[in-house]
C-alpha cells in the first residue's frame, strides 16, 4: 500500500497546501453524480474502527469537491482509476480522523471567510460566484448541496491544520540553508560536448535478407499488435448546425442573455480587451452550446431508430443510415491506447468502441470535440505478430536504425580512448574532436534548476546531461553515455558564479518555496507510515 500512496497521493497534498483558481463556468455542468459507497458492507477500517456508510459517503463527497476545487474537473470526467479515487477517498477519511483525534477544530468564523474565499476565487475579474449559482450550476448535478460545501470547506480547513502541525519539522530551514540550497540549484557550468548520432551512420549499414530476418526474429515479441477493433459511424458534426442555431438565438432574447453573463465575466473574457469582443466571443459561445445540443439531438433520435430495430445487430446502423440518406464512414481497425486514425477519438469514442460487445453492437450518441457520433461494431482484431512479409519494411528500418546507433556508440567509446590520451598529452577538447571529424557544441551555462537545453535537440535528454555535467570532474571528459540516439562525451570546463543580485532578489520567495517543499515532504513521510498502520481499505 505504501508504494501506491508515495505514487497517487501527490495531487491531493497540492489541493491542500495551495489554493488552484479555476473559470467558474454557468453551463454544462456534467450530469454524472456521486453514487453511494464502497461496494459493499464491508468497507474497511480507519484506526482499527470499522468504516460506516455515512462515513465513507461524507468522505467521497470531500474528495470530489476537492477534486473539482483544485483542478476544475470531476473525477469521473478525468477518467480516473476506481482503486486511485477509493485510495484517495480512504486517504481523505483518515486526515478527518486524525484531526478529529487530535482535537482540531474550526469555528464558523474560519468556515465561512474560507468559503467566501473559494466563491470569490470562482469568478472573474475578481467577482464573487453568488453561493445559490455555485449549486445550481455545478454542485446540485453531481448530488451535491450547500451544506456538502460547508461540510468539504470544515473539513479542508482542519487537514490544513493538520498539514502545518505535522509538517512543521520540514519548515526549519535556517536562512543559511537556503542560500546554499539556492546556490546548488543555480550555479551554473560551461561545457563542451560532442554528439555521436546514429543518423551518421545509417548510410553504412546495408540490410540483407538473412539479417532482416534474424532481426525479427530476435524482437518478434515487440512487433505485437495489441487487441483493436474497427468501428462503423455516423458523424453529426457541430459545423452542420451553426447556422440552424443563429436562426434559432435569433428568434429569442440573444442579446439580454450576452449582456447578462457580460455583466458576470467582464470585459476581459478570454483575454477580450473590450466589452464588443467579450459579447462577440460569448454570442458565439452560446451558439456553438446550441449547435451542439442540436447535433446531439439529432443523433439521439437517430441512434433511438437504430436500436429499436429487432433482433439486434451490426448492421442495423448501416439499414438504419440508408434508411435516413446519411453515410456510413468506418475507422481502420485501432487499439485502445491510440484511438481512430481518422481523427482524434482518443476519448468518449475509443471507449465506447471498446465497451461494444456481439450481444451490444451499438452505442451512443458519443460526443468527442466538435461532433456527436452513433457507433456500431465492426469488427474485432485480437492480439497477434504480423508475419515477416506483411512489415518487411518496417523490420528492415528498424534493423538500419539499431544497427546505426550502436556503430555510433561504437565510434564514441573508440574516440573516449584517443580523446584522454591526447588531452593528457595537452591537446584540447575541441582540437582533438575536430582532427577526428567530429564537432565540438559549446552548451550555454546551465544550472540543475535549468528546465530547457535547444542545443540537445533530440542527441540526449537534459536530464542525463545534467546527470553526467554534476557529478564530472572540471577540465576532465566524462566517459562516453550511450543514448537512444547513440551517445555522447561531455566536458565540463569550470562552474560560473551565481550572480549575487539576483540571489538577494530570489532569495526569500526560494526559501518560502524550499520550506514548502520540506513541510510536504515531512507530512508525506508521516502520512505514509500512519497510512500503513492504521488503515485498512476492503478488498
Amino acid at each position: 500500500m505504501i508504494g501506491t500512496i508515495r505514487k497517487h497521493s501527490g495531487w491531493l497534498w497540492l489541493v491542500i497546501i495551495t489554493a488552484t483558481i479555476i473559470s467558474f463556468v454557468f453551463w454544462g455542468a456534467s450530469s454524472a453524480r456521486v453514487g453511494g459507497g464502497g461496494g459493499g458492507t464491508n468497507l474497511g477500517t480507519v484506526y482499527g474502527k470499522k468504516v460506516t456508510p455515512e462515513e465513507y459517503y461524507r468522505a467521497k463527497k470531500d474528495f470530489y469537491l476537492s477534486y473539482w476545487f483544485g483542478s476544475g474537473r470531476w473525477p469521473d470526467d478525468a477518467a480516473m482509476a476506481p482503486t486511485e479515487m477509493e485510495q484517495q477517498i480512504y486517504l481523505s477519511l483518515l486526515l478527518t480522523k486524525k484531526a478529529e483525534q487530535l482535537g482540531v477544530h474550526v469555528d464558523e468564523n474560519a468556515t465561512a471567510a474560507s468559503a467566501s474565499s473559494r466563491l470569490a476565487g470562482l469568478g472573474r475579474n475578481g467577482q464573487t460566484v453568488p453561493l445559490d449559482a455555485l449549486v445550481e450550476q455545478a454542485l446540485a448535478p453531481k448530488g451535491f448541496s450547500a451544506a456538502d460545501f460547508e461540510s468539504y470547506v470544515r473539513h479542508d480547513l482542519m487537514i490544513r491544520q493538520l498539514v502545518q502541525a505535522l509538517g512543521l519539522p520540514g519548515e526549519l530551514v535556517t536562512p543559511q540553508e537556503a542560500k546554499a540550497a539556492y546556490q546548488r540549484e543555480n550555479e551554473e557550468l560551461s561545457s563542451q560536448i560532442v554528439f555521436f548520432s546514429s543518423s551518421n551512420y545509417v548510410t553504412l549499414v546495408k540490410p540483407t535478407p538473412a539479417a532482416i530476418g534474424q532481426f525479427y526474429t530476435n524482437y518478434q515479441a515487440q512487433y505485437r499488435l495489441p487487441d483493436r477493433v474497427q468501428i462503423n459511424y455516423v458523424v453529426y458534426s457541430l459545423s452542420n448546425y451553426l447556422t440552424q442555431a443563429r436562426a434559432e438565438w435569433a428568434k429569442t432574447n440573444l442579446s439580454d442573455n450576452v449582456d447578462a453573463y457580460l455583466h458576470k465575466v467582464g470585459e476581459n473574457y478570454k483575454g477580450s480587451t473590450n466589452a464588443a469582443q467579450a459579447k462577440a466571443k460569448i454570442t458565439e459561445e452560446l451558439v456553438q452550446a446550441r449547435a451542439m445540443a442540436d447535433a446531439r439531438k439529432a443523433a439521439n433520435e437517430f441512434a433511438t431508430a437504430a436500436f429499436a430495430l429487432d433482433p439486434v445487430k451490426p448492421e442495423n446502423l448501416a439499414t438504419m443510415a440508408n434508411q435516413k440518406g446519411l453515410s456510413l464512414h468506418q475507422t481502420a481497425p485501432f487499439a485502445k491506447s491510440t484511438g481512430p486514425e481518422e481523427f482524434d477519438g482518443s476519448g468518449s469514442f475509443t471507449k465506447a468502441a471498446f465497451e461494444l460487445t456481439a450481444d451490444s453492437p451499438l452505442a451512443g450518441p458519443v460526443t468527442e470535440g466538435d461532433s456527436v457520433y452513433v457507433i456500431g461494431l465492426a469488427k474485432t482484431l485480437p492480439s497477434e505478430i504480423p508475419s515477416l512479409d506483411q512489415i518487411r519494411f518496417r523490420v528492415a528500418l528498424d534493423y538500419q536504425s539499431r544497427q546505426a546507433t550502436l556503430m555510433a556508440q561504437q565510434a564514441g567509446q573508440a574516440f573516449y580512448q584517443s580523446l584522454t590520451n591526447q588531452m593528457a598529452s595537452g591537446h584540447s577538447f575541441a582540437s582533438v574532436a575536430v582532427a577526428a571529424g567530429h564537432q565540438a557544441t559549446v552548451l550555454p551555462p546551465f544550472s540543475i534548476s535549468t528546465q530547457e537545453l535547444p542545443e540537445l535537440g533530440e542527441h540526449a535528454s537534459l536530464g542525463q546531461v545534467k546527470q553526467v555535467a554534476f557529478t564530472s570532474a572540471l577540465g576532465k571528459p566524462a566517459g562516453f553515455v550511450p543514448t537512444a540516439d547513440g551517445g555522447f562525451i561531455l566536458l565540463v570546463k569550470s562552474k560560473l558564479p551565481v550572480n549575487q543580485a539576483k540571489l538577494t532578489a530570489d532569495l526569500p520567495q526560494f526559501t518560502l518555496s524550499l520550506r514548502r517543499s520540506r513541510q510536504n515532504e515531512a507530512f508525506n513521510q508521516w502520512l505514509q507510515g500512519e497510512a500503513s498502520a492504521n488503515m485498512q481499505m476492503p478488498k
